[in-house]
């Protein structure tokens, strides 16, 4: 079977608070090794716990990213798609939330098309023109 994993989970795993959900969390988590599941997290709950880390508990955001890099390179939580591990890599130009864009659509055999300049670089096929930001 597998378990997915929630954004509130994955931020409670990673900031360590509250004390109690975190024990409750890391059992849970526990268990399904145990039952031989799998835990994976979706490229969704990464973005939302990327913002959240960054807007809410005011992490600087290379810290968040690498925070989140070791989460889904650890071996106990699965990337889903896997591809979404190179979007946390410290990378130029485009932004976290629009590099899993960029791979959840590499994921689906899908092009990405973009006005924005940083996705183009990263391999979107980028619609100009020269207004475009």
């Amino acid at each position: 079977m597998k378990i997915g994993l929630d954004t509130s989970v994955v931020l409670r795993l990673l900031v360590g608070q509250p004390a109690d959900h975190v024990a409750i969390a890391r059992q849970r988590l526990e268990q399904a090794h145990a039952d031989g599941d799998q835990v994976i997290v979706i490229d969704t709950v990464i973005a939302e716990a990327y913002h959240a880390l960054v807007q809410h508990y005011r992490m600087e955001k290379p810290e968040a990213r690498a925070l989140l890099h070791r989460m889904v390179t650890s071996g106990t939580i699965l990337p889903e798609p896997a591809e979404l591990v190179t979007a946390l890599e410290p990378s130029l130009g485009a932004g976290v939330v629009d590099r899993l864009i960029l791979h959840r659509h590499r994921s689906l055999q899908a092009s990405t098309i973009t006005f924005d300049r940083a996705l183009g670089a990263a391999g979107a096929i980028r619609l100009a023109s020269d207004a475009s930001a």
